[in-house]
């Protein structure tokens, strides 16, 4: 088995393995993987994207990609496909791609979250000097889950989303994980303008589903953009949701306003005919957990977070 470049191959010699993994995407998670692996192609085309590709009598049997940002890597991806030893694949492909990645001179910090489709990475990872985290991606069934929208009897206001909440959901997002173990995971959290490009990303780019603004919400004082909560959504496949973030200001937290705006966002899925609803936590969030269980939504598949400090 060899270990090539990624920019040294074509978007036809990974079509198989492109194909394979978003068939788990779409048969495991409900997810339409297809716009996401669209992107990935113009980058291929483009040999403007940086990883690595196992090749097993000159065929494609894994591969695995990075983007940079700043002073940070981030793992996007890393699939070998089921009818190889996908554990000592996927452990080459990670090592040879660390190792390049390591050697950039202003790399400070290494972000992964990875689907298990590809097999086992925890034991690499932490080899590697990962810090780990377990993640939970959930479902609800609209359909068979359907519960009355609470009043908050809080004088907050209930909008839709809008495009001149960017900056104040930034604001909120940064001020709801401060301290907080996603902080940990994704730095973005840590600062108003990292906030800031995570939305971008949720709301503008297709890696996380087509936005979906009817679906939603934010909760804020009267008279004021400032935002003590909010929660918004994607399309993510044909009827299925994907509720890309849910945050509490701290302060209003403990009192219900997570269910309200959870509750609110799956009214409006419903109202436009979806049928499923999905979300990622990180597991030793357990007051999210058990909220999000509490709602109906059950445990579909676990997968690993990990960060590579300096």
């Amino acid at each position: 088995m060899n270990i090539i470049d990624l920019r040294q191959t074509t978007v036809r010699q990974l079509e198989p393995l492109l194909l394979e993994e978003a068939s788990h995407w779409r048969d495991e998670l409900h997810w339409d993987y297809r716009s996401a692996l669209d992107l990935i192609k113009r980058f291929l085309d483009a040999h403007a994207l940086s990883g690595c590709v196992a090749v097993e009598n000159n065929l494609a049997v894994g591969y695995s990609f990075y983007v940079l940002e700043d002073y940070k890597g981030l793992i996007g991806g890393l699939y070998v496909s089921s009818s190889q030893n996908q554990e000592a694949i996927g452990r080459r492909l990670l090592e040879e791609m660390l190792y390049s990645m390591r050697a950039l001179p202003q790399m400070h910090r290494i972000e992964a979250q990875l689907m298990p489709f590809g097999g086992p990475v925890d034991a690499a990872l932490r080899d590697q000097g990962f810090r780990l985290h377990t993640r939970q991606f959930m479902l609800l069934d609209l359909l068979k889950h359907h519960e009355s929208v609470p009043t908050t009897n809080s004088g907050l206001r209930l909008d839709r989303w809008h495009d001149r909440y960017f900056e104040p959901c930034a604001k909120l997002i940064y001020l709801s994980y401060a301290n907080h173990i996603d902080g940990d995971i994704n730095d973005q959290y840590r600062s108003r303008h990292g906030a800031l490009k995570f939305l971008k990303n949720i709301i503008l780019l297709p890696g996380c589903g087509q936005f979906q603004p009817n679906a939603s919400f934010v909760l804020r004082h009267p008279g004021s953009d400032d935002l003590v909560g909010a929660v918004l959504t994607s399309e993510v496949s044909a009827g299925v949701g994907h509720t890309t973030q849910i945050c509490v200001q701290p302060g209003f937290q403990g009192h219900g306003l997570g269910r309200v705006l959870m509750l609110t966002a799956a009214e409006a899925l419903r109202a436009q005919h979806f049928k499923e609803l999905s979300l990622t936590v990180t597991a030793d969030n357990h007051t999210a957990v058990h909220l999000y269980e509490r709602l109906g939504f059950a445990t579909i598949r676990s997968f690993t977070a990990g960060v590579w400090p300096r």
